[in-house]
């Protein structure tokens, strides 16, 4: 199924139903006054997480959507019958928003979650709520009252606990086969991840992290260039990025440390809060590299960095390092998070 993190859907509550004016009129009952019903409440739009999901693309093509509007009351005090309520499913992690206003009107983080985004009408009152001693006849009634209607902005953002981040073929895909069961594409050329990957990396019996991989990004991906734009939202929930870098990139003109700049600076000009994460650097494919010229490779490396982010070491083809870098990244999500 394809991916899609992202749709625009209006929707419009039910009308309450209107007030009934009726009067009594039955053989042997003298005056029997008024006995018009209320009408119905309108139904209301429900946005329900459900954890079966993981896409909008239900919300690609149809995009409005409509609840069932109020009875209207009628005579021998019936009331109308209220209309029934339309829920809506989405993937866990879905954001909502009022496009109209900007306002944020609920995230969604947790299976089962809900919220309701659209209200529906009260019905209106009938003519046997106006009778007074002064007013035994009255014709009054009230209409209903319509339900709310609302542009509104889903927006997907998933959840793991470590993102990965890194040019195109800075070797991410191999690396989330390499440590969990996830199967995404991988291949010798540029943007073979077309969508985030998701994958549940088991350390031990009862310890395992959720680990996002999305679309490499490129210089100027925040101003929209390549694709890792587009997902760059999804690693905003994560507690830790790993930066990926191609310690043996084929194209000798390529320079990991430039790019490795470069993707700190999208970072800062996305979001300030993404950049501020924990980031560690992963120097990927050592594989390709002679065993003689890996330590010096590796200390240049870090001497251009700075020094000041911690440093492994792995393969994603071979699997060298990456338990060991798994049982870390394990350590670091056990220490539970001031800032959640």
């Amino acid at each position: 199924m394809k991916f899609f993190d992202e749709a625009l859907i209006s929707v419009s509550a039910g009308n309450g139903g209107n007030g009934a004016v009726s009067f009594r009129r039955e053989k042997y009952i003298p005056r029997g006054g008024p006995d018009g019903g209320d009408g119905g409440r309108g139904g209301s739009i429900r946005i329900v997480a459900d954890r079966n999901l993981n896409t909008l693309i239900d919300y690609r093509y149809t995009r409005n959507f409509r609840a069932e509007h109020g009875e209207n009351g009628r005579g021998a005090d019936c009331y109308g019958k209220g209309g029934s309520d339309l829920v809506l499913h989405v993937p866990v992690g879905t954001v909502i928003t009022d496009i109209n206003s900007g306002e944020m009107l609920a995230d969604l983080n947790a299976d089962g979650a809900s919220t309701i985004v659209a209200h529906g009408g009260n019905g209106g009152l009938g003519n046997l709520h106006f009778k007074s001693s002064t007013n035994r006849a009255p014709r009054q009634f009230t209409p209903g009252e319509p339900g709310e209607s609302r542009d509104l902005k889903l927006e997907l953002k998933v959840l793991a606990d470590v993102g990965l981040l890194g040019m195109p073929n800075a070797g991410k895909s191999t690396f989330i086969r390499a440590v969990s069961a996830a199967r995404p594409k991988v291949a010798d050329y540029p943007f073979t991840t077309l969508q985030p990957n998701l994958g549940v990396v088991r350390v031990g019996a009862n310890q395992s992290f959720v680990v996002a991989d999305i679309p490499g990004l490129i210089r100027g991906a925040s101003e929209g260039a390549g694709l890792g734009h587009r997902f760059l939202k999804h690693l905003q929930r994560t507690r830790l990025l790993l930066h990926l870098i191609d310690i043996a990139p084929l194209d000798p003109s390529s320079d990991p440390v430039a790019d490795a700049h470069a993707i700190v600076e999208e970072l800062h000009n996305f979001d300030e809060a993404l950049y501020r994460k924990p980031r560690w650097i992963v120097l990927n494919k050592i594989d390709l590299l002679p065993e003689d010229e890996r330590s010096d490779r590796v200390s240049a490396i870090s001497h251009a960095l700075g020094n000041t982010l911690p440093i492994y070491v792995v393969s994603g083809a071979t699997g060298q390092g990456c338990q060991q870098l798994c049982q870390k990244i394990m350590q670091f999500l056990s220490v539970p998070d001031e800032n959640a």
